[in-house]
């Protein structure tokens, strides 16, 4: 056998026994994390705290801070039919005003309430609008409900979840937060609703 040959193998034969070594090395290590890894999510879990179903201290509580009020005048409305998702009509918001204590101003007409009834007797509405500020500032509303016959009954106060777009400016703090709306008829104007927004905080 040439020698050459031999001198050749041998380090082969070592590289291949140590590449093993390694494999069986890691194959080792993988398992020891595998095993150690449902252990320490345990052990992470049992951390955490679990949730009692106590309402917090009332100094933590959201608090509501006034926004403004609009009376928003209606014209007639307009009942698409029966569809899909529940009988539809549409009501157009043909003006009215606002005032809080940080804007006031109009509503321009041209805005519509697209209500949905359905058989559980709630009619789900949205409402979507532009106010004009005193100092000519257009901001969007959009604002969703549910009116519901049951609720009435019970003598409760439908709310609705309000969305602003405002434009860069004195009111852009609009298009933050979390805001509340309650909606109700104004006595002696048919064709006119009261609307108050609100701000949690």
């Amino acid at each position: 056998m040439n020698p050459t040959t031999l001198t050749t193998r041998r380090p082969v034969g070592a590289a291949l026994a140590a590449s093993g070594l390694c494999c069986f090395l890691f194959a080792l290590a993988a398992a020891g994390q595998t095993q150690a890894g449902p252990r320490a999510a345990q052990a992470n879990a049992g951390s955490v705290p679990q949730a009692t179903g106590q309402a917090p201290p009332a100094a933590d509580l959201p608090k509501m801070d006034f926004i403004f009020e609009e009376i928003v005048t209606l014209g007639e409305e307009i009942k698409v039919g029966q569809t899909p998702f529940g009988g539809r009509k549409i009501i157009p918001i043909t003006g009215g005003s606002f005032a809080g204590p940080k804007l006031k101003g109009r509503i321009l007409s041209g805005g519509w309430d697209w209500q949905l009834a359905l058989p559980d007797g709630c009619s789900y509405l949205k409402a979507d609008y532009m106010l004009q500020t005193d100092d000519g500032t257009v901001i969007n509303v959009v604002n969703k409900g549910a009116l519901c016959r049951q609720l009435d009954a019970k003598g409760e106060r439908p709310f609705t979840s309000p969305v602003f777009e405002a434009p860069n400016g004195p009111y852009e703090w609009l298009n933050r937060g979390a805001f509340v709306g309650t909606i109700e008829e104004v006595r002696g104007a048919a064709s006119a609703i009261r609307i108050r927004f609100y701000r949690a905080r």
